[in-house]
């Protein structure tokens, strides 16, 4: 369920878990899209066959394609509402603790760690990401992502 906020309540949230996204699979045909997208073929990315024997047991998905999956996994946990603009401001702190075998099902879980306000009529919101493996205990991307919202 997603959870709205609305902008100019922002700052009253400042701490609160905002939620879990739904359980997303990683396929081949995804990995290979985004291999395409970043000029990045490494094999223990699109090499099925090979990857078998590798140090994974098959293919994994790049790091940064799950980075990449953040933005639209939160908009299935949060929205702020009576904004005229939002803006993706960037990334504090990512780590990849653990790869994301092909096939498996990733989800974000959200916390609204921090809010500040920027201009007249800005906030700046920091929120803390994990990217959780479905039946794995380590997290395949801790990031503090970093949004501004405009009234």
């Amino acid at each position: 369920m997603t959870k709205t906020i609305e902008v100019k309540d922002l700052r009253a949230h400042a701490g609160e878990h905002l939620g879990q996204s739904d359980w997303r699979e990683i396929t081949q045909e995804r990995v290979n899209v985004f291999a395409d997208a970043t000029d990045d073929h490494q094999w223990i990315h699109v090499d099925p066959e090979r990857a078998k024997s590798g140090p994974f047991g098959g293919t994994i998905a790049h790091g940064y394609l799950t980075m990449s999956l953040v933005p639209s996994l939160l908009q299935e946990i949060w929205k702020v509402d009576g904004m005229r603009m939002g803006l993706n401001y960037g990334i504090n702190k990512v780590r990849f603790p653990s790869p994301v075998p092909v096939g498996a099902k990733i989800r974000a879980d959200a916390t609204l760690a921090n809010v500040d306000e920027v201009g007249g009529d800005g906030f700046q919101t920091t929120i803390n990401v994990t990217v959780e493996i479905e039946g794995n205990d380590k997290p395949a991307c801790v990031a503090e992502v970093v949004y501004r919202y405009y009234a």
